[in-house]
C-alpha cells in the first residue's frame, strides 16, 4: 500500500504545483510567472517528488508513464491499474484543493479557465484537434524515451530526476500554446472534473493520445537501446 499512497501524494503535488501555478500565479498583475514559470513549476513538481518518493513507488505520477513503463518491460502489468487509480484520485483531490483556494477570491469563475486541456476553441492558441492529438502523442513519446533512458542502469546514476523534470519543463515550453499541455491523463482529469462541460467532453483525447505516445516511446526506446543491451 505504501507505493499507492506515494503515487497518490506525488500526483497530488504535481497537479497542485503545476496547475496551481497556472491558476493562481501565471497572470498575477505585474509579477505573474507566465508560461515559463508554469513550465518550470511542472518540472519542479516531478524533480521534488522523484527525490521524495522515487525510492518508494518509482514516482510515475502519470497513468501514461505507468503504461509506458509496462510496455518498456520495466513495470509489472498487475500494478498498472492500482497505480492509475491512485494517480487519478490524487489528481482529483488536488483539483478540489485548488478549486477551494481559487474560489476564495472574489469574482473567481471556473469556466474562465482552470488549467484545463483542450483543442480547437479551447486550445490556448486555437490549434485544431489533429494538431493537439499529434502534439500529445509526440510529447508523451519523447517523455517516455527520456524516462526510460535516464533510468537505464547504464545511464549516469543519480541524475534521472533532473533529466525527467527538465524534460517535462521543455515539453510544457513547447506545447502549452497548443493544448495547455497534458501528457498526463491524471493531470487532465484532476482539473477537468471541476471545469465540467467541454473539458469533460474533450478529455478522451488527453487519455488516448498520452497513452498511445507512451507505448510508442517505450517501443522506440527498446529498439534504439537494444544494440547496447
Amino acid at each position: 500500500m505504501n507505493k499507492y499512497g506515494a503515487e497518490f501524494f506525488g500526483t497530488f503535488w504535481l497537479v497542485l504545483g503545476g496547475c496551481g501555478s497556472a491558476v493562481l500565479a501565471a497572470a498575477f498583475p505585474n509579477v505573474g510567472i507566465g508560461l515559463l514559470g508554469v513550465s518550470l513549476a511542472f518540472g519542479l513538481t516531478v524533480v521534488t517528488m522523484a527525490y521524495a518518493i522515487g525510492h518508494i513507488s518509482g514516482c510515475h505520477l502519470n497513468p501514461a508513464v505507468s503504461i509506458g513503463l509496462w510496455a518498456g518491460g520495466r513495470f509489472p502489468a498487475s500494478q498498472v491499474i492500482p497505480y492509475i487509480i491512485a494517480q487519478v484520485l490524487g489528481a482529483i483531490t488536488a483539483g478540489a484543493v485548488l478549486f477551494f483556494i481559487a474560489s476564495g477570491k472574489a469574482g473567481f469563475d471556473v469556466t474562465a479557465g482552470f488549467a484545463t486541456n483542450g483543442f480547437g476553441e479551447h486550445s490556448p492558441g486555437g490549434y485544431s484537434m489533429m494538431a493537439a492529438l499529434v502534439t500529445e502523442v509526440v510529447m508523451t513519446m519523447m517523455f517516455l524515451i527520456i524516462i526510460l533512458g535516464a533510468t537505464d542502469k547504464r545511464a549516469p546514476q543519480g541524475f534521472a530526476p533532473l533529466a525527467i523534470g527538465l524534460g517535462l519543463t521543455l515539453i510544457h515550453l513547447i506545447s502549452i500554446p497548443v493544448t495547455n499541455t497534458s501528457v498526463n491523463p491524471a493531470r487532465s482529469t484532476g482539473v477537468a472534473v471541476f471545469q465540467g462541460g467541454w473539458a469533460i467532453s474533450e478529455l478522451w483525447l488527453f487519455w488516448a493520445a498520452p497513452i498511445a505516445g507512451a507505448i510508442l516511446g517505450a517501443m522506440v526506446y527498446r529498439m534504439i537501446s537494444q544494440e547496447n543491451s
